[in-house]
């Protein structure tokens, strides 16, 4: 398939406008082949504010935060960047985008992360129902990111075009997350700053394959290999071995500090797809654990076989942050996507099922005339 190059600009909703949400909006601004038309936020003190203020432009768009879903729909964009969080309100929001693509609009998500890829983690009767959702709308949902996302999704599977033989594939996130501004989900989802029997939700059994097993699962499906069931979970939490300062919370020595988990597929009970994550709250810790070779970030992808590669991918803000950039590449991936998702046929969109994605239009200095 080749790319998709929109004929006019395609109207655009973003759908909150938190730390990426603030981001979308100013992608889209960006953005020559997009329109903003509308901003839904959740909270009551944004409603009737610019987008423009929201995402910390310096200046006015002209579109003014709501709360009323049904006036956003009302508008017919062509497309909704949703950023809304998800992780803790998994079906809540699998209704919200289905309720939306039935009402006949395209949808882009940041989460949840389980339909990146849903077969094998959700059950079939809930996929077809979002599948005849977007028939009776005439409408597309592509959830996607950088990770669960393009880090270890497209990218690695773009890489597996240059193998002769495959024995496995092992894709990772390596980052320190101290200046990561998320305190739900760090407190909360991975229990960093509580004490070491916290149950946090991310090691219950089955979540780890329920948030990052649609990756493991859209590269066997890239592959064209069956997977043994279940998927394979490994974690280890270690605690911080000194007090530490974070950007959403404190971290007590003794606390859970840092862990390194892996969700595994296997193939006759031998492994061959592992995505892994080692994520620290204090980048001086685990010397035993992989580093980025630079900086505080990257994703890895290794693939070993014949040939061996590996690929280390790397990102920074212009503040030389990775974890600001890190809700920049998300939003990017999501609104660089729009004009494939809106011409896709309707339902679940997998990455599989999308043509070359660019970043077109948007090199500096060259808005102009880029049709």
């Amino acid at each position: 398939m080749s790319q998709v190059i929109p004929t006019q600009p395609l109207r655009v909703v973003v759908w909150s406008t938190g730390t990426v949400g603030r981001h979308a909006i100013a992608g889209i601004d960006a953005h020559p082949d997009l329109e903003l038309v509308g901003v839904w936020t959740s909270t009551p003190e944004k409603a009737g504010k610019d987008a423009g203020e929201l995402a910390e432009l310096g200046r006015e768009l002209g579109v003014l935060a709501t709360t009323d879903r049904d006036a956003l729909v009302a508008l017919e964009p062509d497309c909704i960047v949703h950023t809304a969080m998800t992780d803790d309100r998994l079906f809540e929001s699998i209704e919200d985008l289905t309720g939306l693509i039935r009402d006949g609009v395209n949808v882009v998500s940041s989460g949840p992360v389980i339909l990146v890829h849903a077969q094998g983690s959700l059950p079939e009767e809930m996929i077809a129902g979002i599948d005849a959702a977007g028939r009776e709308g005439g409408a597309s949902l592509h959830v996607n990111g950088i990770d669960p996302g393009f880090a270890n999704d497209v990218l690695p599977l773009v890489m597996t075009s240059l193998s002769q033989r495959i024995e496995h594939v092992k894709v990772s996130e390596i980052a320190d997350y101290s200046t990561y501004y998320q305190p739900v989900v760090m407190k909360d989802l991975f229990g960093f700053g509580q004490p070491m029997d916290f149950e946090a939700l991310l090691w219950q059994p089955g979540i780890l394959s329920s948030a990052w097993g649609p990756v493991v699962r859209v590269i066997a499906a890239g592959l064209g290999v069956t997977l043994d069931e279940p998927l394979t979970e490994r974690i280890e939490r270690r605690p911080a071995p000194r007090a530490v300062e974070t950007v959403s919370l404190d971290i007590a020595e003794g606390t859970q500090g840092s862990v390194l988990f892996q969700v595994v597929g296997t193939v006759d009970g031998e492994p061959r797809i592992t995505l892994e994550h080692v994520t620290r709250t204090d980048a001086a810790t685990d010397d035993d654990w992989p580093r980025p070779y630079e900086g505080h970030g990257c994703y890895r992808i290794e693939i070993t076989g014949e040939p061996v590669m590996k690929v280390e991918f790397s990102h920074h803000g212009a503040d030389g942050d990775h974890n600001v950039s890190g809700m920049i590449v998300t939003a990017q991936r999501l609104i660089n996507a729009i004009p494939a998702v809106v011409a896709a046929d309707p339902g679940l969109v997998s990455p599989l099922d999308l043509p070359l994605v660019t970043g077109r239009g948007l090199v500096a200095g060259t808005r102009a005339g880029v049709r």
